[in-house]
């Protein structure tokens, strides 16, 4: 049977998470003078092209919010429900959510991250399934498949397949810029579930058990250490541990660069960690996946891009997390934005989970 399906992108989503800045709303401008690319539309096309030829009848928006990206993808027949000015607003969104909604549509699909989906949340509730393509830089709701290839298999598979209540997380970006993470239920949405396809919400932990975790990881870190490379620190409490461990005050939700003890770089961009790693070649990579979700790359550390881990090596990569963590995320996920890199990471990567300890965790 045919399906409908909305489709609008925020063509500005992720633009802030390379150039290190946590997020991109009321960023555009900022984003553009450091550098940033728009990569929204690459993502989306990535999880449209797999769904040519197949039996949908697609709603869309006018260039640059949903047209475009069909067109690349060679889906050329779908009806413009609403035309946006330049540049776009959250409030094209919700019009084009009313019109699909109007138009009677089976699933809503939409490109961005947590304020996009709190845009179409705010128009849709539960009336509708809804479905992310993970564009933004920190996507802790749990309405976005875990890459843009899970996404064609869900909206393939769309009606014939549950949906679950997932969580649309209310993310404070101006607070997670000053590196305070302060996140509230917004909502629950509908969402076509399936496992290792549509991904988790975080999970903060905080119990004495990982307290203690965290710094048998910090003190094994330390020792572990190697003069004369490159320590690529991304976010999270577990790695900001291992800094505070070697004397050094951390950015909690950034990405910072030691070297011999003194820090090079702090709040780095995918620009400055690139011209580091060419002055000095041997680096590691630190990262620690975001609890639950299981994201060890491509969530709230696009910083390390692509270019970045080709540079360093993904055998320089090392990936710490507590065994509370490690407990509550099944599995791995690695989404960098490079489908080829991501296959490279291979079906385990070992983490390191206390002194002297590790344990060996299956990527999807």
């Amino acid at each position: 049977m045919r399906s409908a399906v909305g489709f609008l992108v925020n063509p500005i989503a992720g633009m802030g998470g390379s150039v290190g800045l946590a997020g991109t709303d009321g960023q555009v401008e900022e984003a553009l003078r450091r550098g940033a690319v728009p990569r929204a539309l690459d993502r989306a096309v990535q999880a449209l092209s797999p769904l040519r030829g197949e039996d949908i009848a697609w709603y869309t928006c006018s260039a640059p919010m949903g047209e475009d990206v069909l067109e690349r993808a060679g889906i050329e027949r779908s009806a413009i429900v609403h035309r946006p000015a330049v540049p776009t607003t959250s409030i094209d969104t919700r019009t084009a959510c009313r019109a699909f909604v109007d138009a009677g549509v089976d699933l809503i699909l939409f490109c961005g991250g947590d304020g996009t989906a709190r845009d179409v949340f705010d128009v849709v509730g539960r009336e509708i399934p809804v479905l992310g393509i993970p564009a933004g830089v920190k996507m802790y709701s749990a309405v976005f498949a875990v890459n843009p290839a899970a996404a064609a298999d869900l909206i393939r598979r769309a009606g014939d397949i549950p949906c679950r209540d997932s969580e649309v997380m209310d993310v404070d970006e101006e607070a997670y810029r000053s590196g305070r993470l302060a996140a509230h239920l917004y909502g629950y949405a509908c969402v076509p579930f399936i496992p290792e396809r549509t991904q988790g919400g975080k999970q903060v932990f905080e119990q004495q058990d990982e307290e203690r975790a965290k710094d048998g990881i910090a003190a094994f870190m330390a020792e572990i250490i190697l003069p004369d490379t490159l320590y690529i620190v991304g976010a999270g409490s577990t790695t900001a541990r291992i800094m505070e461990r070697l004397g050094l005050a951390p950015t909690l939700l950034g990405v910072d660069v030691v070297r011999n003890g003194e820090v090079l770089a702090r709040n780095a961009d995918e620009k400055t960690l690139l011209a580091l790693l060419e002055q000095y070649p041997r680096a590691k990579i630190v990262v620690s996946p975001i609890g639950a979700q299981g994201f060890v790359l491509g969530r709230g550390n696009q910083q390390v891009s692509p270019a970045v881990l080709r540079r360093a090596g993904l055998s320089n990569l090392i990936v710490v997390a507590t065994p509370g963590k490690l407990r509550a995320t099944p599995l791995l996920y690695v989404d960098s934005g490079d489908p080829a890199l991501d296959r490279e990471v291979g079906e385990t990567l070992l983490v390191v989970s206390g002194y002297r300890m590790a344990q060996r965790k299956r990527v999807a």
